[in-house]
């Protein structure tokens, strides 16, 4: 990677509870692994209480909280909803009944600016699907990425009913803009039966229809369900990807890149 450009990458998903977070600790152990400074940021942390464990605090803690790693939050939101939906349940729960507000998607780009200046590698991880709103003049993950030219990471699950999950967002995010993303699949069982094997394979061929990267190795089948906490694994996982080098080198476009400070 270039010295005068972060990488940015936007984690998004087909589902609530598919493996974002799983998916992007891997990504900062494999950048960490090929010796980058990486931030992990959360525009809308919902569903987490104040001095509770969010997302980018287990990132942290499940790559035991390395030097070169950062975690920060734009907002965070105790009710476990939508970020909109859990702003308005705190209002009605304050004596004031003040309204609060969600940071704005030119101030989450200018946070992920400042990471991007003193980091090489920026992960944003969104909260819940790709079209999810994140402010309050309904504007998305997807805007987000695209503002920030960053490319998009899709972790989808191999369950039943993900081939149609999986396209609608390949194909909302191919009319946004967001193309030459990263499909993972979050989870793998532990007994995989024929429908898990079928749905890889199926994912797989969607992947390479969108013009999007497959996943290889850790990411699409050795991080099993119920793995998240294992930070050996995750490491395992990372070093897979790191050796590649696609994602910080080889496929790497310039429009993807975001020069410090923008």
């Amino acid at each position: 990677m270039s010295g005068d450009a972060a990488r940015i990458l936007a984690v998004t998903g087909t589902d609530t509870e598919v493996g974002k977070t799983v998916v992007t600790a891997v990504l900062a152990a494999a950048a960490l692994q090929r010796g980058h400074r990486v931030a992990v940021y959360k525009p809308t942390q919902t569903g987490v209480g104040p001095g509770e464990e969010g997302d980018v605090q287990a990132v942290a803690r499940w790559l035991s909280h390395p030097a070169q790693l950062t975690v920060a939050e734009g907002v965070r939101l105790a009710p476990a909803m939508a970020p909109l939906d859990a702003l308005g349940q705190e209002a009605r729960r304050r004596p004031s009944g003040g309204a609060g507000s969600l940071p704005s998607l030119q101030e989450h780009v200018r946070r992920v600016g400042e990471l991007a200046r003193t980091h090489q590698v920026v992960l944003v991880e969104g909260a819940g699907g790709l079209l999810v709103k994140l402010t309050q003049q309904q504007q998305t993950l997807a805007d987000l990425a695209r503002e920030l030219h960053a490319r998009p990471v899709l972790v989808t699950r191999p369950d039943l009913g993900t081939l149609n999950h999986t396209e609608l967002t390949l194909e909302a995010a191919s009319q946004r803009g967001l193309r030459e993303g990263l499909l993972v699949m979050g989870s793998w069982p532990g007994q995989p039966q024929a429908l898990h094997e079928v749905n890889r394979a199926n994912l797989r061929g969607l992947a390479a229809n969108f013009g999007w990267t497959w996943a290889p190795g850790p990411l699409a089948g050795v991080v099993r369900q119920g793995a998240g906490t294992l930070t050996a694994r995750l490491h395992a996982a990372g070093q897979k990807i790191a050796q590649t080098g696609e994602l910080w080198e080889a496929r790497v476009s310039a429009a993807h890149r975001v020069r410090p400070g923008r």
